[in-house]
C-alpha cells in the first residue's frame, strides 16, 4: 500500500516557496518541494503541500518582508485545504526553509491543528547556510507530543 512502511503510514507535509530566490534568480520549484518529492518516490508516502491561502509574493523582498512581520506577529496563517484528518499517519516527514531561523509560519498553522501524540516527526529544511537553526525546537512546542529527531535534515 502507498505510504506504508513496516512502521506505518507515512506523510510528506512540507511548506516550499518559489519565485524569486535570494541566490539563483527565479525557479518554478520551491527547493523543499524538490526534495519533498525525492522523499515520496523513495518512501512511497502520501504528501501534502502546506500552502497559505493567500499566497506569498514572488518577489524575494517583498516575501521576506511579509514572513518577517508574520514572525513578528507569531502569526497563524489559514492553510490551503488542509486534510480533514491525517491521525492514520505514524510517521511524518516535515519539510521546510528556515525563514528568520524559524518554520515558516503556515507550518506552525499545520503543526497546531492536528493532534500529533506519538507520531515520529522527521524535519527536513533547506537553507542558504544557515542551517536548521531552532527550527526542531519550534516543532517540539507547537507538536508536543511527537516523537520527533533530535537533528533532522538540513540541506
Amino acid at each position: 500500500m502507498k505510504g506504508t512502511s513496516e512502521k506505518g503510514k507515512i506523510l510528506v507535509a512540507y511548506f516550499s516557496h518559489a519565485g524569486e530566490n535570494y541566490a539563483v534568480g527565479r525557479i518554478e520549484t520551491g527547493n523543499t518541494q524538490v526534495l519533498a518529492q525525492i522523499i515520496e518516490e523513495k518512501t512511497g508516502s502520501d504528501s501534502f503541500r502546506i500552502e497559505r491561502v493567500l499566497p506569498y509574493p514572488l518577489n524575494y523582498t517583498e516575501c521576506t518582508e511579509e514572513a518577517k512581520n508574520e514572525k513578528m506577529e507569531n502569526a497563524r496563517p489559514e492553510i490551503k485545504n488542509p486534510p480533514a484528518d491525517i491521525s492514520g499517519y505514524s510517521t511524518v516527514f516535515l519539510g521546510y526553509p528556515n525563514w528568520w531561523g524559524d518554520l515558516p509560519m503556515p507550518v506552525y498553522s499545520f503543526l497546531e491543528r492536528y493532534s500529533l501524540d506519538g507520531v515520529r516527526i522527521i524535519p527536513f529544511c533547506t537553507h542558504e547556510g544557515s542551517g536548521i537553526a531552532a527550527t526542531p525546537d519550534g516543532i517540539k512546542r507547537a507538536a508536543p507530543g511527537a516523537k520527533g529527531e533530535s537533528k533532522g535534515l538540513s540541506m
